[in-house]
């Protein structure tokens, strides 16, 4: 037996106990002649004492000992003594005077301490992630998501859910990202795809009568990375149910969100039941569908007040169907300098504006590069349309719709900070509703699908036949907290005629209909019931959870923002036998 104790265990009522230890080495000290170890494994630390006086070979071993070194220790459980106790260590009271030290593996010197206090720059962490690993930080964040997980496990099973593994190979299809492929052999020229979601499983499953279904599914996609995306791959509580309404699902999911809360957070959930909030109202008060409703500072439209102004870009917005939208931030005047201005004008940029409009009201005087083109009878119609006092700002936003909503969303997020109105003790989960079905791609000059190409619509086929297709809803909703998505869900359209019509108001023909969905269409044609589900991402949750600012910090084995893993370096280049067996030629020119 290698070790009866682990290294964050022991406590004073231990001492006099005989024990064996096992971990790597935090640190190591030579104190006149006796060497003092820290010896850590991921339950905590602990101090062992190897003095010459006591065992002659045990100290000998010591002194060859380095940083994370792998050894074993047996000895005596004793009091460190008055003065000596480290209130800083779970085990500070006591160490192990040893009778015995073995190295079981020798390291090299790491190329960065383990030691949540020191930075290390992202690249080497990733590259060495299993060094990065053994800093409690991570593992600790490491095993918070395993016990999220099975909560969630246990939660859903105590709810009458049935976990069912779907297919990693299946088949490509236009589910909003690019498809990861996978050549097959056995069928040259056909390539499998690896799940962007088990969406068509889960249906089918709720086809052949599984009423509750749940899954931890592994998805892949390939896209970008952001803070709280991984590139590549990713978890989520994958999730169904039939015979449910919208309004069901809600009132059967959200129990678990506030269960989450209250066990694995400090946080107050900001309401419950969660706000719904309709999307074409998220973009007009918070310019985003996923918004942070901790602090208030909501938009405002300002169209119809500047639609007949001198301002050139006012009015030429409003006259372009497009919008003019202003947000109030309360005392800013008096706290804000030029390069606070200055830095939100750059935000702004970067959301796409030109600039950054504004009126600054302070010392009862108005301060803006707008008041000339205005005037000042516009001027007051714009403060009081705002509500604003003196102390405040005015921030403006004109274009086009959607690009105004990402200026001001970027700009609100950043005056909630530096104004300090986030409040960080709460989680505002809401549910956002109602999305477009259709939205037009002005690049390629048609409608497409705005989100799940298989929801239902609502109004379902008498909608799609009648309607102006971008004035058409769906049963589409999403789950968001703190500015977080966290799943997009929807009740799907289990009708072969209303998905038929639906997919060909945006160009697919039955006939790629039954190519690409056949499988979808046909197993609807022996009696689907109505369902309904969502899936929320696991990394984002636990992320939300243990209020980390990075997804990766919650992945044991993440990639890189370039989709790479810099620990095994993939992706690879391979042999060129096995492409040839695949059937695959490439024209890449190795660098």
């Amino acid at each position: 037996m290698l070790r009866t104790n682990t290294c964050g265990e022991l406590r004073k009522k231990d001492i006099g106990k005989i024990v064996k230890l096992a971990g790597w080495v935090q640190s190591y000290r030579d104190h006149g002649g006796v060497v003092f170890i820290d010896l850590r494994d991921r339950y905590g630390l602990t101090q062992i004492v190897c003095d010459p006086s006591h065992n002659k070979d045990a100290h000998k071993v010591a002194n060859e000992v380095r940083r994370e070194y792998v050894v074993h220790a047996e000895g005596k459980v004793r009091f460190r003594g008055e003065g000596l106790v480290n209130p800083r260590m779970d085990t500070g009271e006591i160490e192990i005077i040893v009778d015995k030290v073995e190295v079981l593996s020798k390291a090299e010197t790491p190329p960065f301490e383990i030691d949540d206090r020191i930075e290390v720059n992202e690249e080497m962490r990733l590259k060495y992630r299993f060094l990065d690993l053994r800093r409690k930080r991570l593992q600790d964040n490491i095993i918070f998501r395993s016990k999220v997980v099975k909560h969630i496990r246990d939660w859903m099973f105590a709810q009458g859910f049935t976990e069912i593994e779907t297919p990693i190979l299946t088949v490509s299809s236009p589910e909003g990202a690019r498809d990861f492929l996978v050549p097959s052999r056995l069928h040259p020229g056909k390539f499998y795809a690896l799940p962007q979601a088990p969406q068509q499983y889960k249906q089918l499953l709720m086809v052949a009568g599984f009423d509750k279904y749940f899954q931890i599914a592994p998805c892949m996609r390939d896209e970008d990375a952001r803070a709280d995306r991984s590139p590549g791959e990713f978890y989520q509580l994958d999730c169904e149910t039939s015979f449910l309404s919208q309004d069901e699902f809600f009132a059967l999911m959200e129990p678990l969100f506030v269960d989450l809360t209250k066990n694995y957070t400090n946080k107050k959930i900001l309401h419950t039941p969660f706000p719904r909030i309709k999307y074409k109202d998220a973009m007009l008060k918070y310019g985003s569908d996923k918004p942070d409703i901790r602090f208030g500072l909501e938009i405002h439209e300002l169209s119809h007040v500047v639609k007949d102004c001198n301002f050139e870009i006012f009015k030429k917005a409003v006259a372009e169907k497009g919008v003019v939208r202003a947000l109030c931030a309360k005392g800013a005047a008096n706290v804000f300098t030029r390069k606070d201005i200055e830095e939100l004008t750059d935000i702004a940029k970067s959301c796409g504006a030109g600039g950054l409009a504004y009126i600054s009201l302070k010392d009862k005087e108005i301060k803006s590069p707008l008041t000339k083109f205005l005037g000042d009878e516009m001027v007051q119609k714009i403060i009081k349309e705002m509500s604003a006092v003196d102390g405040d700002i005015i921030f403006f936003g004109a274009g086009k719709e959607r690009t105004v909503c990402k200026v001001l969303s970027g700009v609100r997020l950043e005056l909630g900070k530096r104004l300090k109105l986030i409040d960080e003790s709460v989680l505002g989960w809401l549910w956002v509703v109602d999305f477009p079905f259709f939205e037009y791609k002005e690049e390629e000059d048609k409608i497409d699908f705005a989100h799940n190409p298989f929801s239902m619509p609502q109004g379902g086929l008498k909608a799609l036949e009648t309607m102006d297709p971008l004035d058409i809803l769906a049963y589409q909703y999403d789950i968001v907290c703190n500015g977080i998505e966290l799943s997009s869900g929807a009740v799907r359209n289990n009708l072969p005629e209303v998905m038929y019509k639906a997919f060909g108001m945006v160009g697919y023909g039955p006939e790629v209909v039954d190519k690409k969905f056949g499988h979808m269409i046909k197993a609807f044609k022996y009696g689907a019931p109505p369902h309904c589900g969502f899936a929320p991402g696991i990394e984002r949750m636990v992320m939300i959870l243990r209020g980390e600012p990075n997804i990766r910090e919650m992945t044991a084995f993440p990639k890189n923002k370039d989709a790479q893993e810099l620990m095994v370096g993939s992706p690879s280049e391979v042999d060129d036998k096995q492409l040839k067996e695949l059937h695959i030629k490439h024209d890449f020119v190795k660098k």
